[in-house]
């Protein structure tokens, strides 16, 4: 029976990034993947990767795939194309079942699994998909520069997303489907308080409009029922995210979205010998840079777990 020093499941930029750092410190190591790249695979042009001036999400998936790969040698072992399915404790080693019916042994596990975007589900909003319509303002906003643009999303995510907005964009209107918002009170003044910033509550989405590309929106006042229609160039989604955490379900403790809570000093969960780093997580910001930084903070942390016992 082979068992492995370390366990990585997922392998978008926080798995990819741990994959490299357990190479490096010779970690006896099995990332486990259904593919590359993460959430921003789907992204037309990146601009925010440290680095690299701009990059589609095709090329950073390939990327980060080929320095894994080269990096790997006799410590890392990749295995693409499989779900992993359930983490399990026995005895202190940790089994991990996939989708082919496989079980794997490890002393520790790093869970880098992200999760996805909750898409819109209104009419023509899939056919507008990366043509005005994205669900990465840090991966997308800059393209939008001194156009109008519209939020759907009243949360924190969304307040922040508009934050990142106001930078270029000439304006932002934000969509909450409720009538009160659900950002921190905080957030939620300093950025109404742009002069370029407009929300307005109880407007429900009901349809992307465009020719080529998106020109606007139309919603539907929900107390007076009346329809609306908004003029913009550039519509960001943040309705929510769903963590991929349903193979840890009943072992971790989550929040009530499943995102799993971690200690942030160390990326460590409720169970010893299992860490987490990246969207599937609770950390409070979402960007491809703080996930990888993250990632190598939690295999600096194995590390010592395993050998300074």
């Amino acid at each position: 029976m082979v068992l492995y020093d370390l366990i990585i499941i997922g392998a978008g930029p926080a798995g990819a990034g741990a994959g490299v750092y357990a190479a490096r410190k010779k970690l006896k190591t099995l990332l486990i993947t259904e593919s590359f790249g993460g959430q921003s695979v789907v992204s037309e042009e990146i601009q925010n990767w440290i680095g690299t001036k701009s990059t589609s999400g095709e090329e950073l998936a390939k990327n980060l795939k080929e320095h894994v790969s080269a990096y790997a040698g006799d410590s890392v072992e990749i295995k693409e194309g499989t779900r992993v399915e359930k983490v399990s404790e026995k005895e202190n080693i940790f089994e991990v079942a996939t989708n082919k019916e496989e079980i794997f042994n490890t002393k520790t596990v790093l869970i880098t699994t992200g999760g996805s975007r909750k898409k819109l589900q209104v009419k023509n909003a899939d056919n507008y998909k990366n043509k005005g319509i994205t669900y990465c303002a840090s991966c997308d906003g800059p393209m939008f520069a001194d156009k109008d643009t519209i939020v759907i999303g009243g949360g924190n995510a969304g307040f922040e997303t508009s934050a990142q907005l106001l930078s270029y964009a000439k304006s932002v209107t934000l969509l909450q489907h409720t009538d009160e918002f659900k950002a921190d009170p905080i957030t939620i003044k300093k950025v109404l308080s742009s002069p370029k910033m407009k929300a307005i509550l109880n407007a429900n989405t009901l349809e992307i409009l465009g020719d080529r590309f998106v020109t606007g929106l139309i919603y539907e006042d929900t107390m007076s029922h009346e329809k609306h229609e908004l003029k913009a160039e550039g519509i960001f989604v943040e309705i929510g995210l769903l963590p991929a955490t349903s193979m840890v379900d009943k072992l971790l403790d989550m929040t009530s979205f499943k995102q799993i809570k971690i200690d942030h000093r160390n990326q460590k969960t409720s169970v010893p010998g299992i860490w987490a780093a990246g969207d599937c997580t609770d950390t409070l910001y979402h960007q491809n840079n703080i996930a990888v930084g993250d990632a190598i903070k939690a295999i600096e942390d194995i590390y010592m777990h395993l050998n300074a016992k």
